[in-house]
């Protein structure tokens, strides 16, 4: 079996709960849901295919604390829930990190799902798979949620879903800045203003290594 893959990588985790470990990232490559600020469109690319054997072999091979799943959106390919599993059979922390188009429900419930709940300047937010919500809050999935905002309004879109949903109260939410298009200070004054529960991050990478690099 195989996986169309766009890079593998050792990097910082730049992002959730896990921000600042070392990190292999398997970056698998297609998606088709068009959000306008992706910062990885170069993965949509059909990338090169590799053994799934051997995706587990250069994962051992760096070696690294933990270990991510990311894209594109890497649930568009089944055979990534087998080299999750595969993954953790070794031993390994896993972490899914997944656009939210598509359900978590039938990923291993040993991996450690990262969430996007896509805002509305990213011209998808009604992709937004609505069951990843429901799964959290029946505490059926090991999960946390990321939150981009570009502006106002996209920050009090996701304060009414928060609100409405009790989603904190249940999972960790994390929500930061569109690199370069809103001010982490604003950001950090209106959830400080409005005392959401909820933990701010910025994309750590960004800020040790030039935003627009590959592979870090």
């Amino acid at each position: 079996m195989s996986l169309r893959i766009s890079e593998i990588f050792h990097s910082i985790q730049g992002e959730s709960s896990f921000a600042g470990w070392p990190c292999v990232f398997v970056r698998l490559a297609g998606c088709g849901h068009g959000c306008l600020y992706c910062d990885t469109r170069y993965a949509e690319e059909e990338g090169s295919l590799m053994e799934l054997d051997d995706i587990v072999r250069r994962v051992a091979e760096i070696g690294a604390p933990i270990v991510e799943i990311t894209g594109g959106e890497p649930l568009e390919q089944r055979d990534s829930l087998l080299l999750m599993r595969m993954l953790c059979d070794r031993g390994e922390t896993v972490l899914l990190e997944t656009a939210g188009f598509l359900s978590v429900a039938d990923v291993d419930p040993r991996i450690h799902c990262i969430i996007d709940l896509k805002t509305p300047s990213s011209g998808v937010s009604e992709k937004n798979n609505p069951e990843n919500v429901a799964l959290a809050l029946a505490r059926k999935r090991l999960c946390e949620f990321k939150i981009v905002v570009a502006d106002r309004d996209d920050y009090l879109w996701a304060k009414e879903l928060l609100q409405s949903t009790g989603l904190p109260d249940v999972s960790t939410v994390l929500m930061g800045v569109v690199y370069g298009r809103l001010d982490p200070a604003e950001l950090a004054g209106w959830i400080l203003s409005d005392r959401l529960r909820i933990r701010m991050q910025l994309q750590l990478h960004k800020y040790i290594w030039n935003p627009a690099q590959r592979g870090v």
